[in-house]
């Protein structure tokens, strides 16, 4: 009985959380311009878009940042947890721990005002830079390299330190000891923190809305302005793109993931069985 319940509590969530997806998808495929009124299936919604250079430049825009912003996340972000894990005490960890995770819990709309304010200031200052794909960059990896922290930051403490001990005991030097075997043992975080952090740089509304410029509007912005002036099969047909990519890279990562997780554990598996075989025969 209890089995059944938590059963029928899962579905009752997964429907809670996916059924209005399903339904937007369903309706960008609507014939009728009223998108509450089923009137046919037809691809023509897409097929505007297609010629709608607005959108177009909109997501090239936001997937060029979601690319940039992952990608120098996980950097600051694996630096960020090396530190954090690595060295236990140092001047300042308190703070710099604090300030890794203060993104976490700031409202975003406070963090953007205050990088509107600071980049105001500096192109008051310097003349540069002005609001455009740079500061929504720096606006999406400020926020991402915390949450890529935290993802990398719990593998590095589950790993074993003893085989990189190990490989600099046999003469292999630090930045050896990181590419050959700390890097492949957090790899699987990397891109998790990676698929992460560009899903959340993809379908970031806040701070782009006060980091954006003129001619630089991404697609998320340009969702809801075109929402607010009124409901359209068009805005649908967007979204459902949108969910469509965002899908197939959480996809492809997981399946990366779980083909690496299962060489790994036939690796391992080989290595018992031929250290069990050397002792039997010792």
């Amino acid at each position: 009985m209890s089995s059944r319940l938590g059963r029928a509590w899962l579905l009752a969530g997964y429907l809670f959380l996916y059924m209005p997806i399903v339904t937007l998808i369903v309706f960008s495929f609507n014939d009728s311009k009223m998108v509450t009124l089923w009137g046919g299936f037809t691809f023509r919604w897409y097929a505007v878009i297609a010629h709608d250079t607005e959108v177009v430049d909109a997501f090239i825009l936001s997937l060029k940042v979601a690319l940039m912003s992952a990608s120098a996340s996980i950097v600051l972000g694996t630096l960020a947890a090396f530190a954090m894990v690595r060295y236990k005490k140092f001047w300042g960890r308190t703070a710099f721990a604090a300030l890794i995770n203060a993104p976490l819990v700031v409202p975003e709309v406070i963090t953007g005002l205050s990088l509107l304010l600071f980049f105001v200031l500096c192109e008051r200052l310097f003349g540069w830079p002005d609001r455009g794909i740079l500061t929504i960059w720096a606006g999406h990896t400020s926020v991402g390299m915390a949450y890529a922290a935290v993802v990398i930051q719990s593998r590095l403490l589950e790993m074993d330190k003893s085989l990189e001990e190990a490989a600099m005991d046999l003469g292999s030097k630090p930045f050896q000891v990181f590419y050959l075997v700390t890097l492949p043992m957090i790899a699987q975080s990397l891109l998790s923190a990676w698929l992460l952090t560009f899903t959340l740089s993809l379908d970031d509304v806040v701070a782009t809305a006060f980091l954006s410029g003129p001619g630089s509007t991404t697609l998320p912005i340009v969702i809801l302005s075109r929402a607010r002036l009124g409901l359209n099969p068009t805005v649908n047909a967007i979204a459902t793109i949108t969910v469509a990519v965002v899908s197939v890279g959480v996809f492809a990562g997981s399946l990366w993931l779980s083909r690496q997780e299962t060489r790994r554990a036939a690796e391992q598996a080989a290595a018992y069985r031929e250290g069990m075989g050397r002792a039997l025969v010792s």
